[in-house]
């Protein structure tokens, strides 16, 4: 299995980053030898706040390409950060077949791909879970790849510690409904979330 050197640029901010965010929020992460150390996995998982890739991101010293919403690339500096990070585009608004495609290739050649299947953290009064979007199930089965659930609990509140990421055991797709097998990620997902409202000071 071919493997991918991590962009330089995330290699360069990623220590950074880590000490930075690790420093602020002081986050409890759990579980987080459940991310396989090589191959393609699919992490997928709840969305609370902007910073969720950061908290996902300092449990693994692999590289993590997430899937991020297209209107972010618009600008030329964040087009040129997200793209030399390896972050990957996608149009919300439509089934976006390349994002997909460029995925599944990170996946075979044996890289992890981030994906919050909310696909947004707007959500209605009192709602803490939305029905996920069944793209992280599709390119897990596609590609025979384990995914490896995870839970955001706690608030992003600087020097408090209420920040916790609990990582689940991996496991693959293996039924061929998928609209099933993505309810099933999001049980997962919910079976370790802890009810209340994100909050954020800075």
């Amino acid at each position: 299995m071919k493997q991918i050197n991590s962009p330089i640029l995330y290699r360069l901010v990623r220590p950074l980053g880590v000490t930075l965010f690790r420093g602020i929020f002081r986050p409890r992460v759990i579980g987080k030898e459940n991310i396989p150390k090589t191959g393609g996995v699919v992490l997928a998982g709840n969305h609370k706040f902007v910073l969720d890739c950061l908290a996902v991101a300092i449990a693994t010293r692999r590289c993590v390409h997430f899937l991020a919403k297209y209107e972010i690339f618009k600008y030329k500096f964040t087009n040129w950060f997200m793209t030399n990070c390896g972050i990957i585009p996608v149009h919300r608004q439509r089934k976006d077949h390349d994002a997909l495609v460029a995925a599944k290739q990170y996946l075979k050649d044996g890289e992890v791909i981030g994906i919050f299947p909310e696909a947004t953290i707007i959500k209605p009064e009192g709602v803490n879970l939305l029905p996920f979007k069944i793209g992280a199930v599709k390119m897990a089965y596609d590609t025979k790849c384990p995914i490896v659930p995870f839970t955001i609990n706690g608030s992003y509140i600087p020097f408090q510690g209420r920040l916790e990421i609990i990582f689940h055991e991996p496991y693959y797709i293996t039924g061929e409904d998928l609209a099933e097998e993505n309810d099933k990620l999001r049980e997962r997902v919910s079976s370790k979330m802890t009810v209340g409202k994100t909050k954020c000071k800075f």
